[in-house]
């Protein structure tokens, strides 16, 4: 593959399954921030290797590429944790969003990333009306804008808009309460 292919290869995936990404990233990490950068790895890592894809599923190549790079943060994270010993872990729960093939089978995987689609949910709920659906549909449902507006009959532009200012509003919300705790 020509090294022109390979980046308008990348840009065309980039385009399309950048909400993809960043969802899976946002749901193992619990970070929004941390999530943007192990989405951005995971295309550079894409890049990078390129060569070794088979050319077939490029969705799921990407999303295993993404989890796998999370998988590796996390466990990076937790070497770097020191735990108590009055900590205990509650049972994990059914949740809407997650399954078992969206994040690893590891237990504490589990409830975390349950934990965190269930606060970034509640984030998203708690944005102006107007921006909490856009939100939850574009940030946790992984659609694009084209597919919201077709949905809601709405302009474009408009849901566009809407995106990016519940991006800034989920930025400022998410990485104050984030970086306290």
């Amino acid at each position: 593959m020509e090294k022109i292919d390979a980046q308008e290869k990348l840009i065309l995936w980039m385009q399309q399954y950048k909400n993809l990404i960043f969802s899976i990233c946002l749901r193992m990490t619990g970070d929004y921030f941390t999530a943007e950068d192990i989405a951005q790895e995971t295309f550079l890592s894409a890049y990078t290797h390129m060569d070794k894809f088979d050319g077939t599923n490029e969705k799921a190549w990407l999303s295993r590429i993404a989890a796998n790079k999370c998988t590796d943060y996390l466990r990076s994270a937790a070497n770097r944790a020191v735990p108590t010993a009055e900590e205990e872990m509650p049972e994990p729960k059914a949740g809407p969003g997650i399954t078992s093939s969206s994040i690893s089978k590891n237990p504490s995987d589990i409830y975390e990333a349950e934990d965190v689609i269930n606060s970034f949910t509640r984030y998203c709920e708690d944005l102006p009306e107007g921006y909490s659906d856009i939100a939850k549909e574009h940030f946790i449902g992984g659609r694009t804008a084209k597919e919201i507006a077709e949905e809601k009959g709405s302009n474009l532009k408009t849901v566009q808009t809407r995106i990016y200012r519940a991006r800034e509003m989920l930025k400022k919300n998410c990485g104050k309460e984030w970086l306290e705790a």
